[in-house]
């Protein structure tokens, strides 16, 4: 995902969305594991959005004075 992208969307989309990659990356791990991951380069594709997307709810929640 591109980062203008992911600052489209708000907080909700933004938390489903990483939930999404997070069970993707399991299972993507899990794929590694067992010898069956064709291109591994789609593990770091994958970690770095979930980097993103974190970023940006984080940036989001600091922004609106909702920080956990």
């Amino acid at each position: 995902m591109k980062i203008k992208e992911i600052r489209d969307l708000g907080i909700d989309e933004l938390e489903q969305k990483n939930r999404e990659l997070v069970d993707e990356f399991f299972k993507l791990r899990l794929r590694q594991a067992s010898g069956q991951l064709d291109s591994p380069a789609v593990l770091g594709r994958v970690r770095k959005d979930i980097a993103r997307i974190k970023t940006v709810l984080a940036e989001k929640e600091v922004g609106s004075g909702t920080a956990r």
